[in-house]
């Protein structure tokens, strides 16, 4: 008979972790019927105080990438952003700020109060081995194709996956002419079907998986790290995922071999992020400001087609941050997240 880590196979289901009943378990029409929940919206006077802050920090010559809150005072809205602190720690896990439409703002003073708002939020990680703290996401034209690709660097559909960071924060500057719409869906529902529907599968995935680094490899360590899918530490359920990544993995001779079972496992796990009763979908407006819990909730973008102006072309800006007061994560994230440390994990190490 199989065995699961010294378990009987048919035993495994009393063995996995139990069914998740947290804020962050929901389903897409449910949270789009509660928009209210996840969707906060700035007042006038909020955007001219965010405004006013980041442009008075650019004219006294400070550089906007290394400020902390300290720096970035927001007497005003500070009280909202320590809701969706919580909103993301403890609640749904997503967050939309919608409010400020950038306009007659340039690029600079936009990346200033979204670092602003980073910083009151938690501590910005590297997103890549230049160490560069704020990203861009837009298509350089490259392919997903060449394993040494990112996918946030094309325009192609991405499908649902995590970052590496506790949250993913994203800044519409401009939208494309057609699709890019951001889906987001819960990790914990993801779970809670397949404890449903198939445990011995959902067991598969609680096995350590071999995800590609693609080229992004810190000193000494091999080109792809392995940690399951779904990881169960302290009574909370973490995900880890980017299928494209796990595929590519096994490039590497000596990555463990994905079976059959495992791909069946993989398969059933996309079906569900892709169920549109369970993940929410939406359009990043220009202005917006997204977050999105990496440990609860996945996220992904539908392919898009952009302005041939290359000055209108799909952009937008990325953060990596670690929460203070967030939860542990198991030993296993050390591979990836470079410590375990709450408030100084994640990113490129």
């Amino acid at each position: 008979m199989p065995v699961y880590y010294g378990f009987p196979m048919d035993a495994v289901s009393n063995n996995l972790p139990p069914l998740q009943q947290t804020p962050a378990a929901w389903y897409g029409p449910e949270l789009e019927a509660n928009q209210s929940r996840w969707i906060y919206h700035l007042s006038r006077e909020e955007v001219a105080e965010l405004e006013s802050t980041a442009r008075a920090l650019l004219e006294s010559g400070s550089e906007f990438t290394s400020l902390t809150a300290s720096h970035f005072s927001l007497p005003l809205l500070k009280p909202k952003l320590e809701q969706i602190q919580q909103e993301l720690i403890n609640g749904c896990g997503v967050v939309l700020l919608r409010g400020s439409t950038l306009e007659n703002v340039a690029e600079e003073v936009a990346a200033a109060i979204f670092v602003g708002i980073g910083a009151h939020l938690g501590n910005r990680r590297a997103q890549n081995a230049s160490g560069d703290l704020l990203g861009h996401v837009r298509d350089v034209g490259l392919n997903a194709d060449n394993p040494e690709v990112r996918i946030y660097q094309t325009n192609e559909r991405q499908t649902f996956h995590t970052d590496s960071a506790d949250v993913v924060g994203l800044m519409c500057l401009q939208p494309a002419v057609e699709g890019g719409q951001s889906m987001v869906v819960s990790g914990e529902t993801v779970f809670n079907e397949m404890l449903e529907k198939d445990p011995e599968l959902l067991a598969m995935l609680m096995e350590p998986i071999a995800t590609d680094r693609r080229g992004e490899i810190p000193v000494g360590a091999k080109p792809y790290c392995l940690i399951p899918v779904f990881t169960y530490h302290e009574h909370k359920l973490t995900n880890f995922y980017q299928r494209q990544y796990i595929e590519s993995a096994q490039r590497f001779e000596d990555a463990p071999r994905l079976t059959a079972r495992h791909i069946e496992a993989l398969d059933l796990f996309d079906e569900l992020c892709n169920d549109s009763r369970i993940h929410i979908s939406m359009d990043l407006r220009r202005g917006d400001m997204q977050f999105v819990n990496n440990h609860c909730l996945l996220h992904d973008r539908t392919a898009f087609r952009d302005h041939p102006d290359l000055s209108q072309r799909r952009h937008l800006l990325r953060l990596w941050l670690s929460m203070p007061n967030d939860r542990e994560l198991a030993p296993v994230f050390a591979e990836r997240y470079g410590s375990v440390v709450v408030g100084n994990r994640g990113g490129y190490f």
